[in-house]
């Protein structure tokens, strides 16, 4: 069924790390469905979550603006101190606020019927629920939310509520809304955000997905976490059922799919094993080194994106919003949206992207190791600061990956000149800065 204005399905990974996929060179874990999205769109290798956690780069991803703007910089029940450092964290609001225009609210102004199902994690008042953001159908995660036996999901308000009685798996329940949507819809342009909770600790797996990579761990290499891979096939499995779907229905080419995680993969011991690992990226979730931040993207949009396409140009959550906009042909969007449209980019219009500089904050302590820190990447360098310290580190990506070798003492005015742009745009956006300790300095107190 051809449509002039295609429909969009959003499909958000949670902790799912940069090297997690078969087709970013994983060698363990069985993803042949998000590689077939590859195959046959653009796979992106230096693309960028909004943040290092959860909660700010879902609210990117909504509303095309950086986390510092909307001052919701850190996971929802993130409150984690460090008695020991000279800051304490930055306030920030827990919370998308209602104000604020979603991708979905625009979306059914424009005739789209709007779905979210999954992890929504920006907020439990009835006033900012995704019921309440724009979105028509909403089967949001309740109680439980990492226990994938043991679980409840909102169906559309807090009066509805599905409880799992230890029979469906969280992943495969989430794929089958997704499913009863895109059925009930499909003869009208619809727009589904789906937001698995996997692969996000603990690490529950389908016990049938088990034993194959029981087998591979012991004749692997490079060591990797079973239960992990198995969680991680399981999206590949829900992703696979909706392409099935679409392409049953006629509805492959008048679809573009989108696939990408929240944040970098988590590379420590939290709430059981280590999941994953980033390397050669350095560190993790909660860090906004490159493993922390650099996540998985891709793109597929059959006819309208080349097969098999794949970029190295850098480009950040925060671009979601606008692209979409142009996609479906909207032309008001609010004001200081922080994303550029890369639709020219996907379909070959414009293969030149302007360098541009991207932007992290973190004011916070992460439960992964974090500490308080900003970022700024242009072109191939990246500057990191230290908000405990003020110590800035200056890396080239392009011929360290890795971030081991610090170029700031060699390259002192280029330093100087990042991290001048890294404070005026913390001005510009109104930044919510960490702030001194008083117990720190009564300490030091001889």
């Amino acid at each position: 069924m051809a449509q002039e204005r295609p429909n969009i399905v959003f499909i958000l990974a949670d902790d799912l790390g940069w090297k997690d996929l078969s087709c970013y060179g994983n060698k363990y874990t069985e993803t042949p469905n998000i590689d077939s999205l590859a195959k046959k769109g653009m796979l992106f290798t230096q693309f960028y979550a909004a943040s290092p956690v959860s909660s700010p780069t879902r609210a990117s991803i909504l509303t095309g603006k950086y986390p510092a703007r909307l001052q919701l910089t850190n996971f929802l029940v993130g409150n984690r101190i460090n008695p020991n450092s000279p800051v304490v964290p930055a306030p920030w609001k827990p919370y998308l606020e209602a104000r604020e225009v979603t991708i979905a609210e625009l979306l059914r102004e424009a005739g789209y019927t709007t779905a979210m199902i999954g992890k929504w994690h920006l907020g439990n008042h009835d006033s900012i629920a995704p019921w309440s953001q724009g979105f028509d159908f909403t089967r949001m995660i309740g109680k439980n939310g990492l226990d994938y036996y043991n679980y409840s999901i909102f169906e559309d308000s807090y009066q509805k509520e599905f409880t799992d009685d230890g029979s469906a798996y969280l992943t495969d329940k989430l794929t089958d809304f997704s499913i009863e949507f895109l059925n009930a819809n499909r003869e009208k342009p619809f727009f589904l955000y789906l937001s698995y909770s996997a692969p996000h600790v603990g690490i529950v797996p389908r016990p049938d997905k088990l034993m194959k990579y029981f087998r591979k761990y012991q004749k692997a290499e490079e060591k990797f976490n079973p239960y992990y891979a198995a969680m991680v096939e399981s999206i590949d499995e829900g992703v696979g059922r909706i392409i099935q779907f679409l392409r049953d229905n006629h509805l492959l080419e008048s679809t573009i799919i989108i696939f990408t995680s929240d944040n970098g993969g988590l590379g420590i011991d939290e709430l059981g094993p280590t999941p994953t690992s980033n390397l050669p990226l350095r560190m993790w979730k909660g860090h906004v080194y490159e493993g922390g931040i650099r996540v998985p993207a891709i793109i597929s949009w059959q006819g309208k994106i080349k097969q098999a396409q794949i970029s190295n140009d850098y480009f950040c959550s925060i671009d979601f919003f606008p692209t979409i906009c142009e996609i479906t042909g909207i032309d008001s969007m609010p004001e200081n949206i922080d994303g550029i449209s890369i639709l020219p980019f996907l379909i070959g219009k414009n293969r030149s992207i302007e360098q541009r500089p991207l932007f992290w904050h973190y004011p916070h302590f992460s439960n992964q190791m974090g500490r308080p820190a900003g970022a700024v990447r242009i072109g191939d360098y990246k500057l990191v600061e230290n908000y405990e310290t003020g110590q800035l580190e200056l890396f080239n990506l392009r011929t360290d990956i890795s971030e081991s070798v610090d170029l700031s003492g060699k390259m002192q005015q280029r330093t100087k000149d990042l991290h001048e742009i890294l404070v005026k745009w913390r001005k510009e956006v109104g930044a919510n800065m960490v702030i001194p300790n008083p117990e720190y300095k009564k300490r030091q107190k001889p």
